[in-house]
């Protein structure tokens, strides 16, 4: 036991002593190193000094380069500068040498000035001294003379037996009759030189465009005849009562008039449309076979849709058979009604068509559009076919019309032109007027109420019989030509073309008439004796 614990004793002694061996082992082994460290230290510190030493001297020879460098350029900038200022100093001390010179040439030059207004202010003050003593001698000259006119005046007045105004007077009436007799002398030279000038060249023009373009005419009335196979159709036709003929005359507006005539029915009404309508309704209603007031109400309707459909496909036709395109839907549709109204007894389709040809020819061989000349001829009285029911004339009628539906301006100003209700704009209304003109004067081409005919027969003779010193009045040729006779005694030959002139401007201002009608007034004197 004792063993153990000196052995253990000795163990811990040994420990122990391996223990402060080691620790001053460690303290030796790190005092070395420190001092290597410290020496390293040193070593590298110095190194670093040296090295900063090196980058000192470096950036201070940068420095002064850099800094040369710069002084380099300033010096160069500031040698530049004195260049220019130099300049400047040049450029400045030539601008005062050049003004100066524009001063002494300014005041030499005003100096002359002055010196030349001068005299010319002399000479103005010599010539209103000479003007003020002409002016005076004018005045006492002008006296003299009105002291002179006065007494001539008294003299003419004692000589004459009349005033001063009553000679003013007589002297104005005849110098107006002789700037009368010149006016009418130099209005007829001047109507001779415009005929002599135009007609030839007007008559060609007229006759080619009318030679170039021919259309029949067609005589419309109020009346239309239906022709039947015997009269147990006019019975059927008439139906129980007369219920049949009385719902076919309610359905389409049309007077049905059965009489004697054999194998005919009349259908009479103002309404082209509605006739044709009824003509259509019976056919299709003798080839059924069914008639009766239910039959006859779905027919009637069948044909209204196919008349309307047939006025479409007229007026599409026209207009293609026209090379005419962009033309609004709602005016094709009336140019297709144009079909089935009538203007003096002259089919309107066919006179538009006409005119519309007339107009493309007449502006082409005038160097005009024709395209927009047939455009107006075509749609210059669209206004009589028109859906609204303004109480206008049917040329501002058409041309609002036309308007709404955007057509030209050219065109729109044609149609309402071409019967002067609104003033003529452009070229193509005149062709339009007169070509308008030229179809409805045609022989053949229209007719007139006997009615209606009489009363201008009548109105023009009285109109005539109006004028002072007319003693008989003619109307000859249809109501073309209008005679005239005068008095001899009460109208002399001036007065006489003045009388002509003035009526036939009358005429063409109150009346409405196709074509032209033609004046003359005859003044003839006779003298008559007896041989016994």
């Amino acid at each position: 036991m004792i063993l153990e614990i000196s052995m253990l004793s000795m163990a811990v002694s040994v420990a122990a002593a391996l223990v402060v061996g080691a620790g001053v082992g460690v303290l030796l082994s790190t005092s070395v190193m420190k001092k290597n460290l410290l020496k390293n230290s040193v070593k590298e510190a110095e190194e670093i000094k040296e090295k900063a030493e090196i980058a000192r001297k470096e950036k201070l020879i940068e420095a002064k380069e850099k800094f040369m460098q710069m002084k380099s350029e300033h010096e160069k900038k500031c040698e530049e500068r004195k260049r220019e200022i130099q300049k400047l100093d040049a450029d400045v001390k030539n601008q005062q040498n050049q003004l100066k010179q524009r001063t002494e040439d300014f005041q030499k030059n005003y100096n002359q000035k002055k010196e030349e207004v001068l005299r010319e202010m002399n000479e103005v003050k010599n010539q209103q001294q000479l003007v003020a003593a002409q002016q005076e001698a004018v005045a006492k000259r002008q006296a003299e003379l009105e002291k002179t006119q006065e007494e001539q005046k008294k003299l003419l007045e004692s000589i004459s037996g009349l005033s001063a105004e009553q000679a003013k007077e007589q002297l104005k009436e005849q110098m107006k009759e002789e700037a009368n007799a010149e006016a009418m002398v130099l209005c007829r030279e001047i109507v001779e030189e415009a005929k002599m000038s135009a007609n030839q060249s007007a008559k060609k023009v007229i006759l080619e465009t009318i030679q170039r373009t021919a259309a029949e005419h067609a005589i419309e009335n109020t009346v239309s005849v239906f022709n039947i196979e015997n009269d147990e159709i006019k019975g059927r036709i008439i139906g129980r009562e007369g219920r049949n003929i009385r719902a076919l005359e309610s359905l389409t507006g049309v007077e049905i008039i059965i009489d004697d005539s054999p194998d005919a029915i009349l259908l009479s009404g103002f309404d082209p449309i509605r006739r044709e309508i009824a003509r259509l309704s019976l056919q299709k209603l003798v080839t059924d076979g069914r008639i009766h007031p239910a039959r006859i109400e779905e027919v009637v309707k069948k044909v209204e849709k196919q008349v309307e459909q047939e006025i479409i496909e007229t007026g599409k036709r026209t207009v293609i058979d026209m090379g005419i395109h962009n033309m609004a839907p709602e005016l094709v549709k009336m140019i297709g009604r144009m079909k089935y109204r009538s203007s003096y007894g002259q089919n309107l389709l066919q006179h538009s068509t006409e005119v519309a040809k007339l107009c493309a020819t007449m502006a082409a061989e005038l160097g005009l559009n024709p395209k927009v000349a047939k455009r107006a001829g075509l749609l210059h009285d669209i206004g009589k076919v028109a859906d609204n029911d303004e109480e206008l004339p049917h040329a501002l009628l058409g041309m609002k019309t036309a308007e709404r539906y955007k057509e030209k301006p050219d065109v729109c100003n044609a149609i309402g032109a071409h019967h002067d209700e609104v003033e003529m704009e452009t070229l193509i209304a005149p062709i339009v007027q007169v070509c308008d003109a030229i179809s409805g004067a045609r022989p053949g081409a229209r007719r007139e109420v006997v009615e209606a005919y009489i009363q201008r027969l009548h109105k023009l003779e009285e109109m005539a019989l109006s004028y002072q010193g007319v003693v008989k009045t003619y109307a000859i040729q249809a109501g073309r030509e209008l005679r005239v006779i005068v008095g001899a005694d009460k109208v002399s030959d001036l007065e006489a073309e003045k009388i002509a002139f003035d009526l036939s401007r009358q005429i063409q201002t109150e009346m409405t008439y196709p074509g032209q009608i033609k004046i003359t007034v005859i003044r003839e004197t006779r003298a008559v004796g007896f041989a016994k």
